[in-house]
């Protein structure tokens, strides 16, 4: 969505009004091009800084108003912490806490972007303008009335201050493409079901065609023909037709084998016959969220021009419990020939990815794939929401995923596969069921998912405490978190370009 705080970059210089942000570490040391504009006005903060205990301590602030020799209204001091202990992902996060501390009246803001160490480079600059640009993301576009005091942020002009504003201009160009596939993953996720079903989902999928990706719908006809039965049984009992939606950017050398990334878009999920309990149902138009990943994750890559070749699809469906739809006890043929006996209609994911990744596997030879999707609350039980559940076939895939993990701060843990496990989906009357009972649920789900991998590299994650009514952090105060973009697109930049 479009959000009424622009950002800018300029000097480091103290404005003439508005608020002033600056950053202090745990010595209470600002910046020397900082502490030169602020003047006289450096030794208040000292001195306020004092009596407030304010210790410059990590994610700490100290609020000054009307501050004695500024023109600006208001003097904001961020603490940084340690600058030994400094990280990347700490500057997306300090960005965040930046643009959370601009009051919602304010229409004019400036942050200083100086440590104590020194002034942030461009490539720096551009993490706390990421972070900046994430925590101002809103998703109001249906509110037409509001509480008194619930106002909306008022347009404001928030100026970024650093050293070399060109060169972070430039820098800039391809780190806005990441934050705009993350804020696109993020309504996505956060429209009602009812304006966003399988049609206008891939409707907006095909929108990336502007930044030049490939796009190919495959609709009911096309699916049948290809014998995705597995797909198309999930979406039987709905109104809403199902698609399937394939993106293509091609980016790197020609006749490279292209990455793919594959999404379970099942855009509301009642749980078809086996249907969930009432209580928090609403959730379940998040279960696209895997879907909206790659849907971002693609615009990121189209955005910032990335040398390489990468596929992303989607698997849009609905699961609805007419007099239609699938029951506990058929049994589907998938695209692959392998047959599937329904257990749980509830399990329904699982089958909408069984038929992508067969799809996107022998079509387009892939290097690797990664599919993610919402898939099990068991993954919740065992990890929280604080991270993804990872499972691999390939160990170098899962280090380069786990890595790009802790630098994002979109943190995967990796967790079993084994033959054991992949016994408990046999079934008696075809060659798998889609449920493997209460008991590692996550792991059989998985298990499921990798019968239709074949030799491929491949690494499927488990988002379903991620992807939606996460905790909220410095980067994002919204239900839908866009979870997934910025991991990956870290992934394809510092392996695969």
């Amino acid at each position: 969505m479009a959000d009424p705080r622009k950002l800018a970059f300029g000097p480091i210089a103290v404005p003439a009004g508005g608020v002033l942000i600056v950053f202090a570490d745990d010595n209470l040391r600002i910046g020397t091009r900082t502490r030169s504009a602020l003047g006289s006005t450096a030794d208040l903060v000292a001195r306020a800084a004092r009596s407030e205990r304010f210790t410059g301590k990590s994610g700490t602030m100290l609020d000054i108003v009307a501050p004695a020799g500024l023109k600006a209204a208001r003097l904001i001091v961020i603490g940084t912490g340690k600058a030994a202990e400094r990280k990347s992902r700490d500057l997306v996060k300090l960005g965040g806490a930046a643009m959370g501390r601009v009051p919602s009246a304010a229409t004019e803001a400036t942050v200083l972007l100086e440590l104590a160490d020194g002034p942030l480079k461009p490539d720096a600059a551009t993490d706390v303008a990421l972070g900046a640009t994430l925590r101002a993301y809103a998703f109001d576009r249906y509110k037409t009335k509001r509480k008194e005091g619930e106002e909306p942020p008022a347009k404001a002009q928030v100026t970024l201050g650093v050293a070399d504003p060109a060169g972070a201009r430039r820098a800039w160009a391809s780190r806005q493409a990441v934050a705009e596939g993350v804020i696109l993953a993020r309504d996505l996720v956060n429209e009602p079901p009812n304006i966003l079903y399988p049609a206008e989902f891939a409707r907006r999928a095909a929108a990336l065609r502007k930044l030049g990706v490939g796009i190919e719908i495959l609709d009911i006809k096309a699916m049948r023909k290809l014998g995705m039965g597995a797909l198309l049984g999930v979406g039987q009992g709905s109104r809403q037709d199902s698609r399937t939606v394939v993106m293509r950017w091609n980016g790197g050398a020609k006749g490279t084998a292209p990455l793919a990334f594959i999404g379970k878009g099942v855009c509301f999920d009642t749980g078809g016959i086996s249907i969930k309990p009432a209580a928090s149902m609403e959730d379940m138009k998040g279960d696209m969220a895997g879907a909206a990943c790659v849907v971002g994750l693609m615009h990121a890559l189209a955005g910032r021009k990335a040398k390489v070749n990468a596929i992303g699809a989607i698997g849009l469906v609905e699961n609805m419990p007419d007099g239609n739809a699938q029951r506990p006890g058929d049994i589907v043929t998938s695209m692959s020939g392998q047959t599937i006996e329904i257990i749980n209609t509830d399990a329904e994911g699982r089958l909408v990815l069984a038929d992508v990744i067969h799809y996107i596997n022998t079509k387009f030879k892939p290097k690797f794939m990664v599919d993610l999707a919402t898939l099990t609350g068991a993954i919740m039980v065992a990890l929280g929401q604080e991270h993804a559940g990872m499972f691999s076939n390939d160990d170098k895939l899962s280090e380069r995923l786990t890595q790009a993990g802790l630098e994002t701060g979109e943190r995967v843990w990796r967790m079993p596969l084994a033959p054991e496990y992949d016994k408990l989906i046999d079934s008696k009357f075809a060659d798998m069921k889609n449920t493997g009972g209460r008991f590692g649920g996550a792991i059989t789900a998985a298990q499921f998912i990798q019968r239709f991998v074949g030799k491929t590299p491949w690494a499927h994650l488990d988002i379903a405490g991620t992807g939606f009514a996460s905790p909220a952090s410095d980067i994002n105060k919204s239900w839908g978190s866009g979870w997934g973009v910025r991991l990956l697109d870290q992934l394809v930049a510092e392996h695969y370009e």
